[in-house]
């Protein structure tokens, strides 16, 4: 496969994507041609700084201009052209590169998509997950931000398209999908959830039922199914978690002998927590429902977040999870 990757974009570029296809280049000793998008000379020097990571299968493409994270979507698409971003989603449009990758700008990259590739047919509204630990894995939360007002039809579809998107990206069998809601009956709820509860229920052989906030992490459900507003609440709430947590921890263990003994004892613990809070782990998400593979990074992505989220994106594109999606909205009478 052939992944675009926006160099420029994150708040660690060029240094972080650079070094994540490097990474990634050598894991698969070159396999996939790495397509790197930004100012060329930039990219030659970090690229230089990295001397035990020899590039097998990289190239550049040279850009002249960067979709800053404060520039509006339409600035980016009508201004910057030959932005690392948009330049990236139309080498992937015209069939050059078969994924495109960016730790950018969220909301750009999403309606570039969108503008771009094309919603895939049937789809009412593409949709943008993410990952949350639970006790026994992982939680797919969709929608997290595309979508702020939602329809019963588009819950229906983020169901659909995350289950498929975790059954074959994280072998989970037959994952369970939930609908986030206030009670677990189904007569509680908005107008909303209320319409989408039957429609799941009689679509998606897999429903669980409602899903309460408390619940989320518990793991009683693969993906939790939510309009774009909550979710994005919800994810941003989950990111600040851990640091604060870890703050108020470090103040209790107070400076004498026994607490920084037992903090020692701890620590291994404590990492491992965190870890399984780390964006890093799982790189970056697709932007589900759209003509193509377009994955969405946090915008602090580290080395590791990239590599991991062109392992994603290739993932996606050799398992054709976007025509089995296709094939499901057909199946189930959702085009």
């Amino acid at each position: 496969m052939r992944i675009a990757i926006d160099a420029m974009g994150g708040d660690l570029a060029p240094r972080s994507p650079v070094e994540g296809a490097l990474l990634y280049d050598k894991e698969t000793d070159g396999r996939h041609q790495l397509i790197l998008l930004g100012d060329q000379k930039l990219l030659k020097e970090e690229i230089a700084g990295h001397h035990l990571l020899k590039a097998r299968n990289i190239i550049l493409e040279h850009t002249s201009q960067v979709v800053n994270m404060n520039d509006s979507p339409t600035t980016a698409l009508k201004q910057k052209p030959d932005s690392s971003m948009m330049k990236g989603l139309k080498l992937h449009k015209d069939g050059e590169a078969d994924a495109f990758v960016s730790a950018g700008n969220t909301g750009a990259q999403m309606v570039g998509s969108l503008m771009k590739l094309g919603r895939m047919e049937g789809v009412n509204r593409p949709a943008l997950g993410s990952f949350l630990p639970t006790e026994g894995g992982v939680v797919l939360l969709i929608d997290v931000g595309a979508n702020a007002d939602c329809k019963p039809i588009n819950l229906l579809q983020f169901g659909l398209m995350g289950s498929i998107y975790v059954s074959y990206i994280y072998k989970i069998k037959n994952p369970r999908v939930g609908l986030l809601n206030i009670g677990e009956e189904k007569s509680k709820g908005n107008e909303l959830v209320l319409a989408a509860y039957p429609l799941m229920a009689s679509r998606i052989p897999n429903f669980v039922g409602n899903i309460e906030g408390r619940d989320i992490l518990h793991g009683k459900a693969d993906v939790i199914v939510t309009d774009g507003f909550v979710g994005n609440t919800i994810l941003k709430f989950a990111e600040s978690i851990m640091t604060v947590f870890g703050s108020s921890f470090k103040k209790s263990l107070g400076k004498n002998f026994f607490s920084l003994l037992g903090a020692a004892l701890v620590r291994h613990a404590f990492r491992e927590m965190k870890s399984s809070f780390d964006y890093q782990e799982y790189g970056g998400v697709p932007l589900l429902g759209i003509n193509g593979i377009s994955i969405i990074c946090h915008g602090r992505s580290t080395a590791r977040a990239i590599q991991n989220a062109i392992r994603v994106a290739v993932e996606i594109g050799e398992k054709d999870v976007n025509r089995h999606i296709q094939e499901q909205l057909k199946t189930r009478g959702l085009e």
